[in-house]
């Protein structure tokens, strides 16, 4: 149970609120396999997106590809799990390749803020782009 502030005739009131907390993290997934056609890649790819239209970005190899996105979720475990499921849920209906996930990385909001200021680094690619691995 958690404590919500709503409007009530222009004032804030605290009430009980049976809704769980959530956060925004930053998940950055990598799958990989069997090498395949890197333009049948990038036409997966871009199917998900039209599925999953949370997915920021992305970059893309014949044997791999990497996905980063905004998840809304309770704590650091649950987003795991959603993003763990990812690319197995989606793969018959965005045609994905029968990869694996190779590797995952989730962090909460300030940390994602505090390290492009820190590294003063830019977004991957622009957000809603797919790009080949470089």
């Amino acid at each position: 149970m958690r404590w919500r502030v709503t409007q009530q005739s222009g004032l804030p009131l605290w009430r009980r609120s049976s809704e769980p907390d959530t956060r925004l993290w930053h998940v950055t997934l990598t799958v990989g396999g069997m090498p395949m056609e890197p333009l049948l890649v990038r036409s997966a790819l871009e199917r998900l997106s039209a599925e999953q239209p949370f997915l920021l970005s992305g970059r893309y190899a014949a044997d791999r590809a990497e996905l980063q996105y905004w998840e809304e979720a309770a704590d650091c475990a649950d987003a795991a799990v959603l993003a763990l499921r990812l690319w197995a849920e989606h793969r018959a209906s965005a045609g994905l390749p029968p990869w694996q996930v190779l590797g995952i990385e989730i962090v909460d909001r300030a940390v994602f803020l505090r390290r492009r200021r820190d590294h003063r680094t830019r977004p991957v690619i622009p957000g809603g782009a797919w790009r080949p691995f470089t």
